[in-house]
């Protein structure tokens, strides 16, 4: 892998790869939203750009927490799908709602998440059961689901 990390921090690191202002957002519409496909994303309410959203899908798959495939039902369309490193990070999804739901809210009109707080960890287990219950909906094969977790 030629990405150069800026230190040896687990922080830095983390951010070297997620921290952008796309690239969460991405993983939050695939994991939580059930996202699958580039114009499902890009449609997304935050509008990224078509050419910032290929890139992060590239950076993303290339550091293993996307995987890239064709549809099942449309051979030209790609389909997304999370690996078990990104469904991992529904902890620090939920973690910054709650923290954006208590500082950001008096600048900013929030989504509600009264409660999130005090159930964050049924939220993060259901976030990432409902979206493996996702996968095994999806007409994908054995080999696919045992390549993605």
């Amino acid at each position: 892998m030629n990405k150069k990390f800026r230190s040896s921090c687990a922080i830095a690191s983390l951010l070297d790869i997620l921290g952008d202002k796309w690239s969460l957002l991405i993983i939050r519409d695939l994991l939580i939203k059930h996202k699958k496909t580039f114009g499902e994303v890009s449609n997304s309410p935050e509008k990224i750009a078509p050419g910032i959203l290929s890139a992060r899908f590239k950076l993303l798959e290339k550091f293993g927490l996307i995987t890239k495939h064709k549809s099942y039902s449309n051979k030209k369309e790609n389909i997304y799908l999370l690996t078990k490193k990104a469904i991992d990070l529904a902890s620090i999804l939920v973690e910054c709602t709650i923290w954006s739901d208590k500082h950001i809210r008096e600048y900013n009109t929030l989504n509600s998440y009264k409660g999130l707080d005090s159930n964050k960890h049924f939220a993060i287990q259901k976030i990432q059961s409902d979206y493996l219950e996702m996968l095994k909906g999806l007409r994908v094969s054995q080999n696919l689901m045992s390549s993605q977790l």
